[in-house]
């Protein structure tokens, strides 16, 4: 039986219209989600666009013109609302300081390097995307298990007491 991948919503921001291709090449090749894509060219431009309802996980170049992605990933990460979405940092920054300096300021999930390959990024990426399935997943149960089910309806309780309801009523 073949394994179905969950449906991620993903924002790829990157000022390079190939790499964005590329990044969204790569994250279909890696199987691990079926992915639905919106795209933008900058920071700025994602901010507009940003909202933590639509989107599942975030694909952030750091240079970038307008807004850099440091900055971007810094003012989602100050939302509330928008503090659990993953953001990979996907960028040609390959110095361990600037590292550090994207997981410690911005409190990014992942960090890829440019050049990548589609193995590297699905393995930099796999638990990510589990972690995101599972807290799906509790969602959908919470929402499940909060629902108000009434029973079926039957005569259970007209049998149980028969004259009742007339008599109730005064037809009895």
């Amino acid at each position: 039986m073949e394994e179905v991948k969950p449906k991620l919503r993903a924002l790829v921001i990157d000022d390079s219209r190939v790499m964005r291709n590329l990044v969204k090449d790569s994250l279909c090749k890696t199987g691990l989600a079926d992915f639905d894509f919106t795209e933008v060219g900058d920071g700025s431009e994602a901010m507009s666009v940003f909202d933590p309802e639509k989107f599942d996980i975030l694909f952030v170049d750091w240079n970038m013109p307008q807004l850099n992605g440091l900055d971007f990933a810094r003012h989602v990460r100050s939302m509330r609302s928008a503090k659990h979405i993953p953001i990979v940092m996907i960028t040609s920054e390959s110095a361990e300081s600037k590292q550090a300096k994207a997981y410690s300021d911005a409190r990014i999930t992942c960090y890829i390097t440019k050049p990548f390959t589609v193995e590297e990024v699905r393995n930099k990426l796999s638990e990510v995307i589990t972690n995101i399935t599972k807290s799906q997943e509790e969602v959908v149960a919470k929402t499940e298990s909060s629902k108000l089910v009434l029973p079926p309806p039957d005569s259970t309780i007209r049998k149980s007491a028969p004259g009742f309801f007339s008599r109730l009523l005064g037809k009895g």
